[in-house]
């Protein structure tokens, strides 16, 4: 067996550690704060959805929800029924949790992500075997949009 010389050992386990812990916090307990109307049951799964995937949510109930859309810069394609923020991003609509869970590991230079509209077999959209396929976009500030990842209805 070929022994590491010290000197190497000492230099590259700091990064190997620190890659390590990177990937844990990616899984650890994280606040989303939720913005949904209190007419939508298709938010208390999404939530639902959520919490297994061990997020904490503050869940803010509002009858205003196309302010908070405006206010965060979700356009009308890219709406859905629940806004949510989370670190400095925006989730609209049925994102799946590890989708979330990319975005915070990747930090990428967007405003969010989104599920537009309300596809059947997203997360919180459950409706037995029946599945869309749907895309989750990312959106800058200039409201581009482009694929973040795509899930067939297969």
């Amino acid at each position: 067996m070929q022994k590491f010389p010290m000197t190497i050992v000492k230099r590259f386990l700091p990064a190997a550690l620190l890659i390590v812990n990177v990937a844990v916090a990616a899984e650890e307990v994280t606040e989303i704060t939720v913005y949904r109307s209190p007419t939508c049951s298709c938010c208390e799964n999404w939530r639902a959805h959520l919490q297994q995937n061990k997020f904490v949510i503050k869940d803010i109930v509002t009858n205003d929800m196309q302010v908070i859309k405006i206010k965060h810069g979700v356009t009308p394609e890219l709406a859905s029924c629940h806004t949510a923020i989370i670190n400095g991003y925006v989730i609209e609509g049925h994102v799946p949790a590890g989708d979330i869970r990319t975005l915070l590991t990747t930090k990428p230079k967007v405003v969010g992500i989104a599920v537009p509209g309300m596809p059947m077999g997203a997360p919180g959209m459950e409706m037995g075997a029946k599945k869309e396929a749907y895309d989750v976009v990312s959106f800058d500030e200039q409201h581009q949009a482009r694929l973040f990842k795509r899930y067939t209805d297969k």
